[in-house]
């Protein structure tokens, strides 16, 4: 057994060296210097013209500016949130019906400031990332105008490196931060039999960073796809300009939006879900007297995991970076599995140790488990590998490297509804194989060590979450970097390059959904035990009328919640069209690209999604943060299990299906675009169906339909799942009390 010393050394190092290991990446991402001609600063690619390098630096400067502005307005209403639901977790998680004493100022005033700790982090750690792939985005197109294999290895490098500080800053925050809570309320409750208390204040930690998630999620799913489906609808579709074509007003709004939602929105979301998913290993633990017997050690076990994480990815970096790095287009994808696939078996080898160093030889959760270090280890081994699974399966059905995609694209031969109805057919069977292995690790993690068991396969889903959000995060910066390309006008071999680099990252981006949705079915099934421990109860009885009827509300939610987010799009959608026709009808010379014509107002398009996004995204959060609230209040403690389970089980298998259909319409759009379609005509001969072809037209609307399945709709479900689920942990009203 570790002494509690060196198990808070392991930790406070692993978020140390983090941080620091960020630091050192952004360094190299900031040695490639973008800039105006004549202030004085090299441009690393020389050969650029002066032109071409003042554009560059303008669109940069335009994204720049967009996305601190979505940031401030969000930001200032998350504070604002914070101060107002702050209040309210204080006096909710203050109210007690214990012992004759009504209110426990001490435990709310904990779970108040955990919960704005970790909302602030959240907050942090999103800015953070935001700011970081704005500022990579186009040093990843300086890059890929040098020639040959350096372009190649250069352009991916600074994307992987500029994702990599995303991963490695948020996991390393949200672990010394906890750790940092974890010891600060210690000291109000310094007795081994009060961490049942202790870890269900820090539990608001978690509350914090999956409330902000929800703005990131669906205010910022919302802010994306309002850009990209009316810039596509008013550009593509209607005036048959190409995607990122600069006479589009709404290009640099869709660039921005690129970054709010599959950067700030994923971060916060996994964010939230490292910070649950340990905190519900934490209340668990309490159920076991070995555990709390054997002391600090094996109470941090959770944040151990992490911890090992850390130094895990940031060994497997450098095999994408100095080992094997990128030469040419094939290399990519190979290099980013090769990153998943190692940091995997890497950790697993890893916690072996792990946990016989913790860990007590015997250990019981409930009095009815009987634990070993070695089932501990095969309950995050199974959700490592687990993540790693969902991750290329996902792949498969949204990459048209394979067979799937290839048939959606051929099905745009007989139109778009065969395409739509092909897409529809692939993120309904893509859901299969995630839901058996997502099933695999609960019925593994609970056979071996009950709900704790559960809780530790969502902390391995998330084990290896520096590289999984260094591989996500390089997927926006290169289709900024794309973009930036096409608005620069840059030469068509610069364009090959950003392109490959995005078709790549749109698979890792779909893999990063594909993960953080399986991690986020997991971490609300842990909550869902700390839940069922918090209110004592041994078994859910899923027969009761009561329970039975709140499986059935909780099952039509997530639906609810998708009819409200869908029609947010549309609405928003609809107002940024009416704004770029607007804008093509009043600009004098923009639609046709004559010489000297003005410029377009971007500013108006990135304050429509702007405004639309925070306008848009009440009815859906209040819908998540009541539901249980009014289950408990109304109808007790055996609703609220009802509920959460049936949101959990239809909610994780709608998400997978929206975000793979919404992928696979994505990139079999891209496959059309690549030449790789052909028809045949009346003699026979094969004629290649490119960009502006009915085939490419009818592709362009899958993509568009699909645009707020895969990044608004199905990512913004993992928030009600888990949000739901903090919630009933923390409010009273979801306790005994009231209960029938």
């Amino acid at each position: 057994m570790a002494e509690a010393f060196e198990a808070y050394a392991y930790v406070v190092s692993a978020g140390v060296f983090g941080i620091l290991f960020a630091a050192y990446l952004f360094w190299e991402v900031s040695k490639v210097k973008v800039t105006r001609r004549g202030d004085g600063y090299a441009l690393l690619a020389s050969e650029v013209r002066h032109q071409t390098a003042d554009r560059l630096f303008e669109i940069f400067c335009a994204i720049q500016e967009g996305a601190r502005a979505f940031l401030l307005a969000e930001y200032t209403l998350c504070f604002a949130f914070i101060i107002v639901f702050g209040a309210v977790v204080l006096v909710l998680t203050s109210f007690v019906n214990k012992d004759g004493k009504q209110f426990d100022w001490l435990f709310g005033t904990l779970n108040a400031t955990a919960f704005a700790v970790g909302g602030l982090t959240s907050m942090a750690a999103g800015y953070m990332g935001m700011m970081v792939a704005v500022y990579s985005n186009a040093r990843t197109t300086v890059s890929a105008m040098k020639e040959g294999a350096r372009g190649w290895r250069d352009a991916f490098n600074t994307a992987f490196r500029a994702g990599a500080v995303m991963g490695f800053g948020l996991s390393s925050m949200a672990l010394l931060v906890l750790f940092i809570l974890i010891k600060a309320f210690e000291t109000q409750y310094p007795l081994s039999t009060d961490y049942k208390k202790l870890f269900e204040a820090i539990s608001g930690y978690g509350l914090g960073g999956s409330s902000i998630a929800m703005f990131g999620r669906v205010g910022g799913g919302i802010y994306t796809k309002a850009a990209d489906v009316g810039a596509d609808l008013a550009g593509k579709v209607v005036e048959n300009i190409p995607e990122d074509d600069p006479r589009n007003p709404a290009t640099i709004a869709d660039n921005v939006g690129d970054n709010v939602g599959d950067v700030a929105g994923m971060g916060s979301d996994l964010f939230g879900s490292l910070a649950e998913s340990t905190c519900a290993c934490l209340v668990i633990s309490t159920q076991s007297p070995e555990i709390i017997g054997a002391g600090w050690p094996a109470v941090l076990f959770p944040l151990v995991i992490t911890a090992t994480g850390i130094f895990v990815s940031a060994i497997v970096s450098f095999l994408a970076t100095h080992v094997w790095p990128v030469k040419k287009e094939k290399d990519v994808e190979t290099v980013l599995k090769v990153q998943l696939f190692g940091s995997t078996l890497l950790m697993t080898i890893l916690i072996i140790p792990v946990a016989l160093w913790l860990l007590p030889s015997t250990f019981s959760i409930g009095g009815s488990f009987q634990v070993t270090p070695i089932r501990a280890f095969y309950c995050v081994a199974v959700g490592l590998w687990g993540g790693c699974i969902v991750g290329f399966v996902t792949e498969y059905f949204t990459s048209h490297s394979y067979h799937p995609v290839r048939e959606v694209a051929q099905a745009c031969e007989t139109g778009a509804a065969t395409n739509i109805i092909y897409g529809l057919a692939l993120g309904y069977k893509s859901a299969i194989i995630p839901i058996t292995i997502i099933s695999l690790a609960v019925y593994v993690g609970f056979s071996m060590a009950g709900m704790y068991g559960v809780a530790l396969a969502a902390l391995g889903f998330l084990g290896t979450l520096a590289t999984c959000l260094a591989i996500d995060v390089y997927g926006p910066i290169c289709d900024n970097a794309g973009g930036i390309a096409e608005m620069a006008e840059l030469p068509a071999e610069v364009r090959d390059k950003t392109d490959a680099l995005d078709a790549a990252g749109n698979t890792t981006a779909a893999i990063g959904k594909g993960f953080a949705i399986g991690s986020a079915a997991l971490v609300s099934l842990a909550l869902f035990g700390g839940f069922v421990t918090r209110i004592e109860e041994t078994s859910i009885n899923i027969l009761s009328p009561i329970t039975f009827a709140g499986l059935f509300m909780g099952a039509m939610l997530p639906y609810w919640f998708t009819a409200l987010t869908m029609k947010s799009v549309g609405v928003a959608a609809m107002e940024m069209v009416k704004e770029v026709k607007h804008q093509f009808a009043t600009i004098p010379g923009l639609l046709e690209g004559l010489p000297g014509h003005g410029p377009p107002d971007h500013a108006r398009c990135i304050k429509i999604s702007t405004d639309a996004s925070l306008r848009e995204m009440i009815p859906p959060g209040l819908l998540v943060m009541l539901s249980p609230i009014v289950a408990g209040t109304f109808f007790g403690v055996h609703a609220v299990s009802g509920l959460l389970v049936g949101g959990l089980t239809s909610g994780v298998q709608l998400a997978i299906s929206q975000s793979n259909t919404g992928g696979a319409w994505d990139n079999a759009k891209k496959f059309v675009e690549k030449g790789c379609v052909s028809i045949e005509d009346k003699d026979g001969k094969l004629i290649v169906q490119g960009k502006g072809s009915a085939i490419h037209k009818a592709a362009v609307i899958g993509d568009t339909v699909g645009d707020p399945l895969k990044d608004t709709s199905g990512p913004a479900l993992n928030i009600l799942m888990k949000l739901m689920a903090i919630i009933s942990l923390l409010s009273p009203s979801t306790s005994k009390v009231g209960s029938p």
